[in-house]
Parts: structure tokens; C-alpha cells; sequence
């Protein structure tokens, strides 16, 4: 295929749409055989028509839309450059991340809807934080103490030995004043599972399953951090306030090299935390929702990062002073919140585009 590309003149481009990850392989060749390929977002051709009124769907059809779009726009075309390996590893990482991120809180609000049909409440007895594995105490605890009658049926002190012995092997710190709170918890319920095989199967299983999960995503968060790391503009992403190190990792990979976006709206827009525009004659809309057009991916790690801002109140930080600017106008949330985020993205840009112009991170611009 590429080789009767090439027969056709050296004036001659591919052009084709993004369509998920299946695009790459074929763009990433034909690229590597030096022809000019483009890759349109499909919303440009949608907008564009195709010059026909009439709605068809075929694989003809679109061809010749995405044809005419080139024709048409013949000089704004930009070439495909194949993303660096470390960024797209970053990025397959990041999305993961996510993936699993979302399994854990599936997979925690069930085991948390199962005991509270065997032991109510149990998982509000531990306050210790999640171990370095991603292990949590009261899932530990639950995996081996699945009905509270596993507790109240024993004696104070038969548990106490009991529970001493399972924090040894488990390697968790022993109270005695934490076994007789247990204790004291497990009596008085009226469960709704019974205590028998079948239950005990149930959490076991969904314990075993949310720990599996967490240690995983341990594992990940391990590795996209080693990516992240690598990237010339680490540094000075994680020097930003609000900027955690997950958070940085999920920046950089969403957002991938700023030098492919030609100023900051572009940044702002690829984002979709720009307003829209909705003007007709003498009628002007003055407030316009956001254009949400971006990766909402971006759009979760931005507003996570803007929730700091929030929290923590820096008044020297100019996100803060612009998102207080937009509160102290009565501004609704979602408003000001979308400010900050639109604010923060013009700041990473300028100081990310600065850090890869120095002689060091020379290197050239990828998408």
C-alpha cells in the first residue's frame, strides 16, 4: 500500500481520521515510509458536511468526506508525528490508572454492602492508613473475621488471643484496647446473612478481589511515576502547587508535549475548560457553558488539582487569587472551579514550554 502511495508523486498526502487506537498502526507506517499523513479529529469532518445536505453512512461516503475536507483545507493540515515511546507508555499507564481506580471503589462499596449485612459498621473500626502494598487493615480483618458472630460467639479473652495472633501474622500493631472494642462491636447486631459456607465465600471472595486490585494499582502508580520521572519537564511540573505526584504523572501524560499546541488556548481548548460562544445579531449570551470538547481525563486530574487550591487557601498562589477573584463575584461553583482550571493551564504552559526550550530538553515535538 505504501509503495503505490509513493508511486502517486511526491505532492501527494494521507489523510484519515482518529479513530480510538486503531489509526496508529497504519499512520505509524505509512510515517515510517515517508509520506505525509494526517490524522483529523472526526468532529471537523462531522462539521464540515461533506457539502451534502442528505445524511448517508457509508464507507464510501466518508472517504470522500474526509477527501474533500483535505482538499479543502489543503495548507492548515498538520503532519502525524508518532507520540515518544516513554510519553505513550505514560499515557496507556495513566489511563489504567484510572481504569483501576474506579474497579477499587466498585469493588470497595460492595464489600462494604456485603458486611453490612454480617458485621455493620466494621469497616469504621480501623483508622489505619493503607500500607505501602496497598493493603488495608479493615479488608484484612474482614477477610479473616467475615460475621460478627465469629466474634461475639467466643469469649473476650478467647478472641483477644485470637486477634492478637492474626496481628502478629499479618504483621499489624496488637492493642488490647482495640480487641476489646472489636469485641464489644460485634455484639448486639441483627444480621441479615446468616453464618454459614455460602456467606463466607461471598467475603472472602470480594475481600480477596479488592486486595488483589489494590496491590495492583500500587504496582502501576509505581511504574507510571518511574515514566513520569524520564520526561525533561518533570521537575517543574511537580514544583507546582497542588501538583501531586500522581497527579503530575496524569498532567503530563493527558496533555503530552505543550510545544504540539501552537499558543495556550489551544492547551485551554484541548482541555474543553473554555467557554463557549453563543452570539446571533444583537443577542449575546454572557455567560456560556464550557465547551467540554477535551480529554475529560485532563478535565478530572485538573479539577482534582483546583480541589488543593480550594482546600488550601494559598494566597500567594495567582490560581487561588483569580478562583477568590471569581468567588467573591457570586460566581456559581462549577464557574469559578472551571476559571481556576482554565487559569492553572495557561500557567503550565508557560512555564513547561519555557523548561523545554532550554538547551537540555531540546528534542523534538511529538503527538
Amino acid at each position: 500500500m505504501a509503495c503505490s502511495i509513493i508511486a502517486l508523486g511526491e505532492n501527494t498526502r494521507v489523510i484519515m481520521e482518529a479513530t480510538g487506537r486503531y489509526h496508529e498502526p497504519v499512520a505509524a507506517a505509512l510515517h515510517e515510509y515517508g509520506i505525509y499523513v494526517s490524522v483529523l479529529n472526526p468532529l471537523f469532518i462531522k462539521q464540515s458536511g461533506g457539502g451534502s445536505i442528505r445524511k448517508v453512512k457509508t464507507d464510501k461516503a466518508d472517504a470522500m468526506k474526509i477527501a474533500k475536507y483535505g482538499l479543502d483545507n489543503w495548507t492548515q493540515l498538520r503532519e502525524y508525528t508518532p507520540m515518544e515511546s516513554i510519553r505513550q507508555q505514560l499515557k496507556l499507564y495513566s489511563r489504567q490508572y484510572d481504569l483501576y481506580m474506579k474497579t477499587i471503589v466498585a469493588l470497595q462499596n460492595n464489600l462494604i454492602s456485603l458486611t453490612d449485612k454480617t458485621f455493620p459498621g466494621v469497616n469504621k473500626l480501623f483508622s489505619s492508613p493503607e500500607r505501602a502494598d496497598g493493603r488495608q487493615k479493615w479488608v484484612d480483618f474482614v477477610a479473616s473475621f467475615w460475621h460478627c458472630e465469629c466474634i461475639c460467639h467466643v469469649s473476650e479473652k478467647a478472641f483477644a488471643e485470637r486477634y492478637q495472633k492474626w496481628c502478629k501474622r499479618k504483621g499489624y500493631h496488637f492493642s488490647a484496647e482495640k480487641a476489646s472494642e472489636l469485641y464489644t462491636a460485634s455484639c448486639g447486631h441483627i444480621t441479615t446473612l446468616p453464618k454459614n459456607n455460602m456467606t463466607r465465600l461471598i467475603i472472602i471472595t470480594a475481600a480477596q478481589q479488592l486486595t488483589a486490585a489494590e496491590t495492583t494499582l500500587v504496582a502501576m502508580r509505581k511504574e507510571m511515576l518511574n515514566l513520569a520521572k524520564q520526561l525533561p519537564e518533570y521537575e517543574t511540573v511537580r514544583a507546582m502547587y497542588g501538583v501531586g505526584e500522581v497527579t503530575s504523572a496524569q498532567l503530563m501524560a493527558e496533555i503530552g508535549d505543550v510545544r504540539r499546541y501552537p499558543h495556550r488556548s489551544a492547551l485551554v481548548a484541548f482541555a474543553g475548560v473554555d467557554p463557549s460562544v453563543n452570539q446571533s445579531g444583537k443577542h449575546e449570551v454572557q455567560s456560556n457553558p464550557t465547551t467540554k470538547r477535551g480529554s475529560p481525563h485532563l478535565r478530572k486530574t485538573l479539577y482534582q488539582i483546583v480541589c488543593t487550591y480550594l482546600k488550601k487557601s494559598p494566597a500567594g498562589e495567582p490560581v487561588y487569587q483569580f478562583l477568590d477573584k471569581k468567588r467573591s463575584e457570586g460566581k456559581p461553583y462549577f464557574v469559578y472551579m472551571t476559571a481556576a482550571q482554565n487559569k492553572f493551564l495557561r500557567i503550565y504552559y508557560a512555564r513547561v514550554k519555557q523548561c523545554l526550550a532550554t538547551p537540555d530538553s531540546a528534542e523534538p515535538p511529538q503527538v
